[in-house]
């Protein structure tokens, strides 16, 4: 899901320790020995396959499925992209590519989930909502496995139409959406005045701008109304799939200065990181309101749970989708690359939101349901620090009114 928080990693990357020459050098960590017995497994796999499939298979479709299968069967977040996929994830994060401009999840082999529909996209507006499943494509039923007839389809050229067979939860049929593509120049932030004195700022994900976006976004409110002074703001993280964590980071900094941010933890010492705010913040202690919901994940709880530590905000919604992992992009030689869970990342107080998500500080009642959380995927890593048993899961807030209720709650404790 990025409902991926990503960090790049080059492959062979290795950290180095300075050792005092006073000291003689720590003895090598012994090498774990290939396990022999189990590449033989693999390997009589792979003839078997080769010489006795019912169909002709190519050395390297049998390799990408296997390395697919690797991957899958870890978590739900680890994952094979090929060459064109991880070109894909990167136009992503850069936010531009021609589509219909939602973030997916294609784990399940024979339909897409709908992780969140970008803000003002051609998916956005022909309906298309969280939790939503693609089930097939122009009349083509969805095998993720196959490039033909994979996920890569929603692409295209601008001005194309496709057509597209959704499943949601909660709806008996099966229905049909044409959407035209167009090419997607992702905003991650707008921002407006809601009334004199309180400003609305939405951040729809995490991209590599984000955090420039953010700050150039509040200047211009403050150009269009000089004279003035900001009573309240409402930052709106629904059903924001999440993206890179160090533009979660530099939005942190932005309202809390010079104070943990969050910290990363995990096998491999380049995992473990720790964020630390830079002095001074843009809204000068200003009451804050956090707008979430169970499509707010991984970035977006980021900075959901750096400003609940810090008692910067009031988190207004519902409980968050809980995904509390840290993948890293891996490049291979060919063009290929992978997606690894390498880390839990870690609120300032020292909370793993991992499969439990963000309670809010308050509770409000939703109006839609996605079909899953983190919390019933299959294979998800667990670890996460309880909380809130008394918070639904899986509750969606859509909709202008939220934004008057966050409104509301702002001026009742400004006054």
């Amino acid at each position: 899901m990025a409902e991926t928080m990503t960090m790049r990693w080059l492959p062979a990357v290795l950290l180095s320790a300075a050792v005092s020459a006073s000291e003689p050098p720590a003895p090598p960590t012994p090498t774990p020995a290939v396990p022999v017995a189990e590449i033989q497994r693999f390997v009589q796999v792979f003839q078997t396959l080769r010489e006795s499939y019912v169909d002709g298979l190519s050395d390297e479709q049998i390799m990408q499925a296997a390395l697919r299968g690797l991957l899958a069967d870890i978590d739900p977040h680890s994952s094979y992209l090929s060459g064109r996929q991880a070109q894909d994830f990167e136009d992503l994060s850069e936010g531009g590519y021609a589509g219909i401009g939602i973030e997916s999840d294609e784990r399940d082999p024979t339909r897409i989930r709908v992780v969140a529909p970008f803000d003002d996209t051609p998916a956005q507006r022909a309906g298309l909502r969280a939790g939503d499943f693609i089930t097939a494509i122009n009349g083509r039923p969805v095998d993720n496995e196959n490039p033909q007839a994979s996920p890569e389809r929603l692409r295209g050229a601008a001005g194309s139409a496709v057509r597209l067979t959704v499943q949601r939860p909660g709806v008996d049929k099966p229905f049909e959406l044409r959407i035209v593509r167009e090419v997607i120049r992702l905003q991650s932030v707008r921002a407006r005045w809601l009334a004199p004195g309180y400003a609305y700022v939405r951040i729809s994900a995490f991209q590599g701008d984000t955090g420039l976006e953010f700050r150039r976004q509040w200047q211009q409110l403050q150009q269009a109304a000089p004279d003035q002074a900001l009573n309240g703001l409402v930052l709106d993280l629904r059903s924001n799939p999440g993206g890179l964590v160090t533009a979660a980071v530099e939005v942190a900094d932005d309202f809390l200065g010079e104070v943990p941010l969050l910290s990363t933890k995990g096998r491999n010492p380049l995992s473990n990181v720790s964020y630390t705010g830079k002095p001074g913040e843009l809204f000068a202690g200003a009451p804050v309101a956090v707008l979430i919901d169970a499509g707010s994940a991984s970035a977006s709880e980021i900075l959901a749970g750096a400003l609940q530590d810090h008692h910067r905000a009031t988190l207004i919604g519902s409980r968050s989708f809980g995904k509390g992992s840290v993948q890293s992009i891996i490049t291979l030689d060919n063009g290929d690359a992978f997606k690894l869970t390498t880390a839990r990342y870690y609120t300032p107080s020292g909370r793993s939101i991992q499969a439990e998500g963000i309670v809010p500080d308050v509770l409000l009642a939703g109006n839609a349901r996605a079909d899953a959380v983190e919390k019933d995927l299959r294979g998800q890593i667990g670890g996460g620090t309880a909380s809130g048993a008394e918070a639904e899961e899986g509750v969606v807030l859509t909709g202008e009114s939220y934004i008057e209720r966050a409104l509301q709650h702002l001026r009742r404790n400004s006054r």
